[in-house]
Order: structure tokens, then C-alpha cells, then sequence
């Protein structure tokens, strides 16, 4: 077996989990205690920099949650709605679908105001339905929808929100750490994101950012044990503790990335790095012939939809694999009514990773005996 110094992964060009750094895997080697007051000092460091990190104050606090994203929306939402509750959900993609799943499974009263994949949720008629029926209690949406990379205008929304009263989820998943988010400016109640995105840690747990009044006076419509958010931030609260036993190693893993943003020089300039890996990304493989799903105001610089090309020598599993064996891995598409593939721009990941992609899908194309017109 190779010595981790040796290691050398492929490049995943994907929304996560993510390409991290040797110093993130290295601070998994070691083991502690789920009660050692070391690793109970590293949970209460991480909970204070998450929300920091989010313009947060004493109003505001962070629960970490087992699992994936995904757990930490089912968390959300099975806990903070009342049986006499109503949800509304912006939906343009497959992740807002899923928080609709979730809502249907708890028997939570649940509008959606679908758009199509391409399209940002209409804030105005938010607005109006936020006007017309003081039955909704809360109004939910994902930020960036990796279906696409679309980017949805949040403090828009918020600010929409806030005026009439209503308690705003947001899914930043695949934003949070490389975009900037206030909660207080975004006017945003509960905030979920995972350790494996842009803060470049790995899978094992998601994150609440939650407005402890809303959370002490509405938590308490738990659907489930094992996620009731008051629980678990009332365990964390009293003794630094999981209710039940911890990622202790992706904890570890997840502080330390933590440690790397803030030396990277926080969000602003995280985000900067995967803004020029999006800039390379686009122009090159538009110089190739591909083109792109979403118009370009629409695309954010987490990852990029690009269109199937008609040649008929493309096939994507092929291509996919063949980039693989390249050392590059990119991501299959989402999208309900057309053929794409995606290309991801965060991890850790430089100018010179993206170029060495765009020269292997070059090579790959050739191999496969694909000339498309050029841009």
C-alpha cells in the first residue's frame, strides 16, 4: 500500500464530496474519545467559527447533525413545523424536489411553486403569496441548485420573507463557505449546508445555522428521534455532546478545513479560486464546442451544466470513463428534460487541475472521434 504521501487521488470535479487537502486527510489519523474534552473543545470551535462565518450573533447558533445534506434538511423540516404548519417550496430542480419529498413523507402541509431548471423562482409572486394566504408559516428554497449551478437571489427572497413574517429556510449545500451569506442581512431563520462542500471537509455530518428563539420556540415538533434538532442542540448545549456517537474523525477532518479557509483568507477569497476555475472551465470547453445549459447572468461558480454534444460518436458513459482513467472525474447530469453532464469548480482545486482536465477531455475526444463546431 502507498504511503499517504505517496497517495495521489483523482481530481474530482464534482459538487461533493470534494478533492481536500493532505493536511484534511492527515488530521484523521488519530483517534479520540467521544467524550474527551479535547474533541468536546473542537466541537465547541467548530460551532463558534460556523457561525461566525455566517455574519451570525448570540441570536444564532450551529448544530451539527450525523449524516449527509441531506439528513440536515429532513432535520429542518420534520422538527421546526407544527401540525398545523404550512410550507411553501421554491422548486427549480432536483433538490428543492427532494425537500418536497421530505415535507410529503412528515405529512407537512406543503405548497410548491415550481419553475423550470433554468429559471429563478419569481419573487414577486412570492410576494404575493406570501400576501394572499396567512395559512404558510414558512417558505423554503435551495440556493444553488447543482441540478444546474443556477444561482437563486436568497436575500431577495428573505427580504420578502421578513415582511410578512414568516420563518425562511434556506439550502445552502453547495454555496456555504464560497459565497458570502449573512444570516441577519439574508434575514435567514435556519441555514443547512454539509461538512463535505466548499468548506472542503469530508462526508460524515451536516450543519445547521439556526435562530436560537425560533429554534427553542418551535422545536419541539420533532417527527423523529434520531433527527430532533431542539434535541440535539439542547445536547450540545449542555455538555458539548452528540446525543448519539459522533464522526469523531470527520469532526477532526472538517476543523482543520475550517482552519485552511480562514488561511486562505476566508470566503471572499475561497470563492475568487473557484470563480477562476469556473472562468477556465467555461471558455475552454466552449472553445471545444460545448455549450452550456444555462444562459451565462444565470450560472454561478460552483459547478456548470454543458449540453450532450449531438455527435454521434458521444457517449457519456464512455467519455466519463475515459476521463476517469485520465485521472478526472466530472459529474452526470441532473436535469429532468435534457442531456447534460456537469463540471464541478470547488474542492481543492487550482488553475492548474482545471487545465490539466480541459487538455484530458481534449485528448478524450479526439480518441473518441468527436470534431464539434466551434464556438
Amino acid at each position: 500500500m502507498k504511503k499517504l504521501s505517496q497517495w495521489k487521488d483523482k481530481a474530482l470535479f464534482t459538487p461533493g464530496p470534494l478533492t481536500t487537502s493532505g493536511t484534511v486527510k492527515q488530521s484523521m489519523l488519530r483517534d479520540l474519545g467521544s467524550r474527551d474534552s479535547e474533541f468536546i473543545q473542537i466541537i465547541r470551535d467548530v460551532r463558534h467559527r460556523l457561525v461566525d462565518l455566517a455574519g451570525g450573533n448570540d441570536q444564532h447558533t450551529a448544530i451539527l447533525v450525523q449524516g449527509s445534506g441531506t439528513f440536515g434538511i429532513e432535520s429542518v423540516l420534520s422538527s421546526i413545523i407544527p401540525p398545523d404548519g404550512k410550507l411553501i417550496i421554491l422548486v427549480n430542480g432536483a433538490y428543492g424536489t427532494r425537500m418536497l419529498k421530505i415535507a410529503k413523507i412528515h405529512k407537512i402541509n406543503t405548497q410548491e411553486i415550481i419553475y423550470a431548471e433554468n429559471t429563478c423562482p419569481d419573487a414577486n409572486a412570492l410576494d404575493h403569496i406570501l400576501a394572499n394566504d396567512p395559512a404558510i408559516t414558512h417558505v423554503a428554497v435551495v440556493h444553488c441548485e447543482t441540478t444546474t449551478g443556477i444561482i437563486n437571489p436568497i436575500q431577495t427572497y428573505g427580504e420578502i420573507v421578513h415582511k410578512h413574517k414568516r420563518v425562511y429556510i434556506v439550502d445552502a449545500m453547495s454555496s456555504f463557505g464560497a459565497y458570502p451569506i449573512n444570516l441577519q442581512d439574508a434575514h435567514i431563520d435556519y441555514l443547512i449546508s454539509s461538512a463535505n462542500k466548499c468548506i472542503e471537509g469530508v462526508p460524515g455530518f451536516s450543519f445547521i445555522l439556526a435562530n436560537k428563539q425560533n429554534l427553542v420556540a418551535n422545536g419541539k415538533y420533532a417527527r423523529t428521534l434520531s433527527l430532533d434538532l431542539l434535541a440535539q442542540w439542547q445536547g450540545l448545549e449542555t455538555d458539548g455532546q452528540f446525543r448519539f456517537t459522533p464522526p469523531t474523525h470527520v469532526i477532526l477532518a472538517f476543523h482543520q478545513a475550517l482552519l485552511e479557509l480562514e488561511q486562505e483568507g476566508g470566503v471572499a477569497e475561497r470563492g475568487l479560486r473557484y470563480y477562476n476555475n469556473y472562468q477556465i472551465t467555461i471558455e475552454q470547453m466552449q472553445k471545444m464546442g460545448f455549450r452550456p445549459y444555462l444562459e451565462e447572468n444565470q450560472r454561478g461558480y460552483i459547478i456548470t451544466s454543458f449540453f450532450y454534444p449531438s455527435h454521434l460518436n458521444f457517449h457519456f458513459k464512455d467519455f466519463y470513463e475515459r476521463l476517469s482513467e485520465k485521472g478526472h472525474v466530472i459529474y452526470p447530469g441532473k436535469l429532468s428534460h435534457a442531456d447534460c453532464f456537469r463540471i464541478g469548480h470547488v474542492g481543492r482545486l487550482n488553475a492548474a487541475d482545471v487545465r490539466a482536465l480541459m487538455l484530458s477531455i481534449a485528448e478524450t475526444l479526439l480518441e473518441m472521434g468527436i470534431e464539434l463546431p466551434q464556438a
